[in-house]
C-alpha cells in the first residue's frame, strides 16, 4: 500500500498554530498518520522541540529540494512585469518562502494532504485519498468564484491569445492551503522545463500581476502547465462536498470542537484563519483579548495536551502598547518601501 502522510510549513513563528494543528490532526484525522513538517526558515529551535514530543511528526531534511524550489520561484518572480514598478508596491509576502511547501512532490510520501499552518483539520482525510485515485491534484476552495481581477491567471490574456476561454481556466483555479497530490509530479526536469516556459517565452505574464510572489498563483500556472486531471470539492456534483473554509468569511456550527458548515452541518476539511497574522494568535495563547472569529475552537486545539495551560481570562493591550504597535507595523512597512 502507498504510503500516505500529511504535510505543514512553520517555523516558530507560528508555533502556537503549529502545535494547534498537530493536535487537530491528532484528533480528527488520526492518530498514525505521519506528519511532515517543512522549514519555512531556519528559526525551528521550538518548532524541533515540539516534534520530539510526538512521534509520528518529523522535519523535512531535504536541502536540495529546498534549494531547487526557492531558486526556481526567485528567477520566475524576478521576470515578472510586476517586478519593474515601484519598490513601495511591493506586498507584505514579498520575498517570503511559501514556495517551499512544494517540496511535498520531493518527499517520503506517495500520496499527501497539504495543510497551511495557519489552519484547523477538522475532519478525516479519507474522501481526499479517494480522490486521489482518479486526480492527481485534489483541492478544496473557492479561487474559481474570485473577480477577474484578483484571479490568480490573466484571463484576459489567455483569451487574447487564443489559448484558453474563461470557462475553461475557471474550473481550474485553485489555492495552495489545502491540497491533495502525489509524489513525483513535479521532476527536477519539469521545475527548469517551466522555469524555461515562464521566463523565455514569458509565459510569466499569464500568472495575474496581482499575485506576484504569491505561491498559490505560481501553483495555478504550474497545475494548467502540468495537464493533469484536478478535482475541487467545491464544484463536486454531490451538494454534501460543498462546503466553506475560511474563519472570516464563513458560517460555522461547533459541535463538539468540530465545525460544520452552517448549511446543512456539513463537516468542512478545515478552517483556515488566513486573514490573522501569527502574532496575533501568540497574544491570545498569552491571554491578551484578540479579536479572531472560532477563537475558541483555536485555543481548544491549542491546549488539547495541556488544558491547565490555557488562559482563563483574556484582557486587553493598554492604549500605549497599541500605538507602540501602529508605530511598529508603520516603521516595518517603510522599511520593505525602502529594501
Amino acid at each position: 500500500m502507498a504510503k500516505f502522510g500529511i504535510y505543514s510549513l512553520a517555523n516558530d513563528v507560528v508555533y502556537d498554530q503549529l502545535v494547534a494543528l498537530l493536535n487537530s490532526i491528532e484528533r480528527n484525522c488520526g492518530l498514525d498518520i505521519p506528519v511532515c513538517i517543512i522549514p519555512y526558515d531556519n528559526r525551528l529551535e521550538r518548532v524541533k522541540e515540539e516534534i520530539s514530543k510526538r512521534k509520528n511528526v518529523t522535519l523535512f531534511g531535504d536541502e536540495e529540494s529546498i534549494q531547487r524550489w526557492e531558486s526556481f520561484a526567485n528567477e520566475v518572480w524576478s521576470a515578472h512585469p510586476r517586478n519593474q514598478q515601484p519598490k513601495s508596491s511591493r506586498p507584505s509576502w514579498y520575498g517570503g518562502h511559501l514556495i517551499r511547501k512544494f517540496v511535498a512532490f520531493d518527499g517520503e510520501f506517495d500520496k499527501f494532504v497539504f495543510y497551511d499552518g495557519d489552519s484547523l483539520a477538522m475532519k478525516p482525510v479519507d474522501d481526499v485519498c479517494e480522490k486521489l485515485e482518479e486526480y492527481d491534484f485534489v483541492f478544496d476552495d473557492w479561487e474559481h468564484a474570485k473577480p477577474l481581477a484578483a484571479a490568480a491567471l490573466n484571463i484576459p490574456l489567455l483569451e487574447e491569445l487564443g489559448l484558453y476561454q474563461e470557462s475553461e481556466i475557471r474550473p481550474i483555479l485553485h489555492c495552495s492551503s489545502f491540497f491533495g497530490s502525489k509524489k513525483g509530479l513535479f521532476t527536477p526536469d519539469d521545475i527548469e522545463l517551466m522555469k524555461q516556459q515562464l521566463i523565455k517565452h514569458q509565459e510569466v505574464e499569464w500568472i495575474n500581476g496581482k499575485g506576484w510572489w504569491d505561491d498559490a498563483f505560481l501553483f495555478t500556472y504550474m497545475t494548467l502547465w502540468k495537464q493533469k486531471p484536478i478535482f475541487n470539492f467545491t464544484l463536486s456534483p454531490n451538494n454534501q462536498d460543498v462546503t466553506g473554509n475560511c474563519a472570516d468569511a464563513d458560517p460555522f456550527v461547533n459541535v463538539k470542537n468540530i465545525l460544520y458548515n452552517q448549511d446543512k452541518l456539513k463537516p468542512i476539511h478545515r478552517i483556515h484563519y488566513m486573514s490573522y497574522s501569527s502574532a496575533e494568535f501568540a497574544r491570545l495563547c498569552q491571554g491578551e483579548d484578540v479579536n479572531i472569529l472560532y477563537r475558541d475552537e483555536f485555543l481548544y486545539y491549542r491546549f488539547l495536551q495541556e488544558p491547565q495551560k490555557r488562559p482563563s481570562s483574556f484582557k486587553l493591550p493598554s492604549i500605549k502598547t497599541r500605538a507602540k504597535r501602529l508605530l511598529q507595523k508603520a516603521f516595518r512597512k517603510l522599511q520593505r518601501t525602502i529594501a
